[in-house]
């Protein structure tokens, strides 16, 4: 199964850690970064979609953060 998931966080090197760390462990960025200003919390967030090849059957109840 094709796994996805949608990282966001405010635009601090924070995020791009978490990029980081997906694609250490094997996920792959798909399309472009997004960049947004958050009007609740003043702050410019960052969103990145990243994909994931995995053994198995989909399941709703998966913790897509431990493939």
């Amino acid at each position: 199964m094709k796994a996805y998931r949608f990282l966001t966080a405010d635009d601090t090197s924070a995020f791009c850690h978490k990029i980081t760390a997906a694609l250490a462990k094997g996920w792959e960025l798909y399309g472009d970064p997004t960049y947004a200003h958050d009007a609740t919390t003043g702050v410019m967030r960052c969103g990145q979609a990243v994909t994931k090849q995995a053994d198995g059957a989909y399941d709703p109840g998966m913790k897509l953060g431990e493939l």
